[in-house]
C-alpha cells in the first residue's frame, strides 16, 4: 500500500484537486447562455408596486444580480451607472430601448436601499431577492455568485452573460445605435 502511495499519491491528489475545481466551476457557472430565453418573473419594486421582466419585452435589458454586502458587486455598480446614463431609456432619452434591472440578493432592506442609495443606481427597477441565493429569483436563474448579469435582447433572449463594460458598452452600441 504505501508503495502504491509513493508512486501514485501526487497524480490522485492532482486528479482530486483537478476535479474539485471543475466541480466547482460548473456549480458557479450560470444557468443560462447565450440564445436562451430567459424566464418571466413578477416581483415587487420598493414603494410594493408589482414588476414583470415581461413588461419590458421590445427593449434591451440587463438583469443584474448584485448584493449590497458584495465588494465586487458595488465595485462594478459605477460602470452600471455608467451604462445607463449613456444607453438608459429612463434618463438619458438618447437611445430608447434600454431598460436595467437589478436584484440585490439580500437579507437586509435597510442595507440595500442605503446602498442603492450610496452607489447612485438611478434606474427605476430594483428588486430585492431575500434569503440570499435561495431567494425565488435567484434559485430560477440558478444564481450561486455575484455578481451575475445576463443582457437580454428585445425577444427575450439572452445575447450576452457578465459582459466587462466595455463589451455592454461595445453590444448596446452596435445594437441600439444602429436603428
Amino acid at each position: 500500500m504505501m508503495s502504491f502511495l509513493k508512486k501514485y499519491g501526487f497524480w490522485i491528489l492532482a486528479a482530486g484537486l483537478l476535479l474539485a475545481v471543475f466541480g466547482k466551476y460548473l456549480y458557479l457557472k450560470p444557468r443560462f447562455v447565450q440564445g436562451e430565453v430567459v424566464p418571466d418573473f413578477t416581483a415587487p419594486l420598493p414603494d410594493g408596486t408589482p414588476f414583470t421582466l415581461s413588461d419590458l419585452r421590445g427593449d434591451h435589458i440587463l438583469l443584474d444580480f448584485w448584493g449590497s454586502w458584495c465588494g465586487p458587486c458595488r465595485k462594478a455598480n459605477p460602470g452600471l451607472v455608467r451604462i445607463f446614463q449613456e444607453f438608459g431609456t429612463e434618463t438619458s432619452g438618447k437611445s430608447p430601448g434600454f431598460h436595467l434591472v437589478s436584484v440585490g440578493v439580500e437579507t437586509d432592506a435597510q442595507r440595500w436601499k442605503a446602498a442603492i442609495k450610496k452607489d447612485g443606481l438611478i434606474w427605476p427597477y430594483h428588486l430585492m431577492d431575500t434569503d440570499l441565493f435561495k431567494g425565488e429569483i435567484a434559485r430560477l436563474y440558478g444564481v450561486r455568485e455575484i455578481p451575475t448579469t445576463y443582457l437580454i435582447d428585445p425577444e427575450g433572449v439572452i445575447i450576452g452573460v457578465n459582459l466587462s463594460e466595455d463589451k455592454l458598452r461595445q453590444v448596446l452600441t452596435e445594437r441600439l445605435r444602429a436603428n
